[in-house]
């Protein structure tokens, strides 16, 4: 009792960034374990371990597309203990959802983004389609038939999918998952016909050859996929989906800490073995200011509005 009573003042004293972290920090992600920011989130609190001395550790909080792990995250104590790895997603809530268990505007300060990732398109190793062009035409002649998985209604594949639909003029017919990497699975087994998502969720079994890529989004091609046409060179230069992972505290996070983590993570990004490691996953690392972050939630929520509305997205 004596020591409970000593501690209650302890405490009670505002976090600061010199005695932050002083225990272990969660870091939540609001989707099954295997995807892209599942697998980048635990490599990169894997580094934040070493750099601090204190435990970073992963709890996947997978369902709702992403909103009970958010919802989580922005429940608990603005401490520096609790973080949530978001993605594209997290600007695509207010399309998917009458009411969120969260304001999806102001429930988290944004630290930074981890990585700027490109999305590609893959099939499976016996699908038909050897390249965009046929895959296209035959969208275009059975609309609906072909499928395609993601890791739910709502998530970044989603919508990048639909932005995709958009700009080939197809229609697919969406077979939604827990994940993405549950997503891979399905055109792994042949459940469904393709998957879009970032490359760090597809380069093993693409090297395996499992699945077969067809296009990747950006300017130019990337170095861990060299024969990978971007979509441009595919035939398709309307699409150019970006998709971004990132960190972010519950409000009320004292500005120190979230400066702190901002330079520790900039730190981590930098190190020669995370830097190999976001470019074997074909991605860039991130590292963009606090304020940046929330600009770029901003420009992100704007963007996916067209997308919503074309896709005809109803609100749960």
């Amino acid at each position: 009792m004596l020591g409970a009573t000593l501690a209650a003042p302890v405490l009670a004293r505002p976090a600061t960034a010199q005695a932050w972290p002083a225990r272990t920090v969660r870091v939540i992600v609001p989707w099954a374990p295997g995807g892209a920011v599942d697998t980048l989130a635990r490599r990169l609190s894997q580094k934040l371990t070493e750099q601090l001395g204190q435990s970073f550790v992963v709890e996947n909080k997978s369902g709702a597309t992403g909103t009970i792990g958010a919802a989580e995250a922005a429940r608990a104590a603005p401490d520096g203990y609790t973080l949530l790895a978001m993605d594209n997603t997290y600007a695509t809530l207010p399309y998917l959802f009458s009411r969120l268990p969260f304001d999806q505007a102001t429930a988290f300060r944004p630290v930074t983004v981890t990585a700027f990732s490109p999305v590609l398109l893959a099939v499976g190793e016996k699908s038909p389609y050897r390249d965009l062009a046929s895959l296209i035409a035959a969208a275009k002649q059975n609309p609906e038939k072909l499928t395609y998985g993601t890791g739910g209604a709502g998530s970044a594949p989603h919508f990048s999918t639909l932005a995709f639909q958009q700009a080939a003029g197809v229609k697919l017919y969406h077979v939604p998952y827990r994940g993405a990497g549950e997503a891979v699975i399905g055109v792994l087994s042949g459940n469904v016909d393709l998957v879009m998502l970032s490359p760090g969720s597809a380069l093993g079994n693409i090297r395996g050859g499992q699945l077969r890529p067809l296009a990747i989004s950006g300017t130019t091609r990337v170095a861990a996929l060299p024969e990978l046409p971007t979509f441009a060179e595919a035939g398709l230069p309307g699409f150019s989906v970006i998709n971004w992972s990132g960190l972010a505290a519950p409000k009320g996070t004292p500005e120190p800490i979230i400066e702190r983590l901002h330079q520790e993570i900039q730190r981590a990004l930098a190190a020669p073995d995370m830097a190999g490691f976001i470019g074997e996953l074909a991605s860039a690392p991130g590292g963009i200011s606090p304020d940046a972050f929330g600009r770029l939630l901003a420009e992100e929520a704007a963007r996916w509005h067209d997308v919503a509305a074309a896709g005809n997205i109803e609100r749960q």
